[in-house]
């Protein structure tokens, strides 16, 4: 329907609460990218919370290219959410029968071209990212405070992204990105990036990203690290969905250039994406409408 005619209840709990999850795809070509991992996740979350989708897998992947096909769009930003849904004010989930649910379809609108040439600014913030025995950051849930709360300190500190720490002051994530960086290791060097231990959400470009690192046989390391070994690589970059391998040129007052390992992994992760659409598209008639 026209976004001008879409409405959700006063009374969603998904606007009262924060109760509610969503997941964030990117489209080539008309082909949804990891579309079956992103679906998992949305499984994980919802069992996480005690949430019963609405759709099965299958169900889900039809909406998805049916709301595409419905919009004309080959290159876009798909969000999938799915809140617990309308009902009396309080907690308990049982007072919503009915789960809402909905996809929202635009036009892909690229980052520039020269966030990915000279890369972008970062700041590491003082909001520190949620405890994860609080809050399980596997569900990638509709309540974003924290995040948005560390984003104001960029947007304060005229900065583009923002990277918050965990509770024992290690590097965790930033608000929409999983953080890599490159340092010398051993009389070479590695790729180091924070493990799940520190309380981040498991991308699904940063995984991806890491199986790329390992099938080029670059030495790469889950860890705990500090703002110190932040500031002292040799390159920066960060991975989300729409931003696909973003390389940072400064945090803080420190700079780095766009390095070898940053276009390198870049430049696999197009292939990658490349490969994914090509098979897609071959593998013969479809709900999808490929012939």
């Amino acid at each position: 329907m026209p976004l001008k005619e879409a409405r959700v209840s006063v009374l969603d709990h998904g606007f009262l609460y924060g109760d509610g999850i969503y997941e964030t795809m990117r489209v080539y070509e008309g082909v949804v990218f990891m579309i079956g991992e992103h679906i998992k996740r949305l499984e994980h979350s919802a069992f996480h919370i005690g949430l019963n989708l609405p759709k099965s897998p299958d169900e889900i992947k039809v909406s998805i290219y049916e709301t595409l096909e419905a919009n004309g769009l080959k290159d876009a930003y798909l969000r999938l959410t799915v809140s617990r849904g309308e009902g009396p004010i309080g907690l308990d989930p049982s007072l919503c029968p009915r789960p809402t649910y909905f996809i929202l379809a635009e036009e892909l609108k690229p980052y520039p071209q020269r966030f990915y040439n000279d890369g972008i600014s970062a700041v590491i913030t003082k909001t520190r990212r949620n405890l994860k025995e609080a809050i399980n950051p596997q569900i990638k849930s509709l309540n974003f405070l924290n995040n948005i709360l560390a984003k104001v300190e960029a947007i304060k500190a005229r900065a583009d992204e923002a990277i918050m720490l965990n509770h024992e002051g290690h590097l965790a994530e930033g608000t929409v990105t999983n953080i890599f960086f490159v340092r010398a290791k051993d009389g070479g060097r590695a790729i180091c990036t924070p493990s799940l231990d520190c309380g981040i959400l498991e991308g699904i470009t940063r995984n991806v990203v890491i199986e790329l690192a390992r099938r080029l046989d670059m030495r790469l390391i889950e860890g705990e690290f500090t703002e110190e070994d932040l500031h002292r690589a040799q390159e920066v970059f960060l991975t989300s969905t729409i931003m696909e391998v973003m390389p940072v040129g400064k945090v803080d007052e420190v700079k780095y250039p766009v390095g070898e390992v940053t276009k390198l992994l870049a430049a696999e992760y197009k292939k990658e994406v490349a490969a994914y659409v090509k098979e897609t598209k071959a593998s013969g008639p479809s709900i999808w409408g490929y012939e």
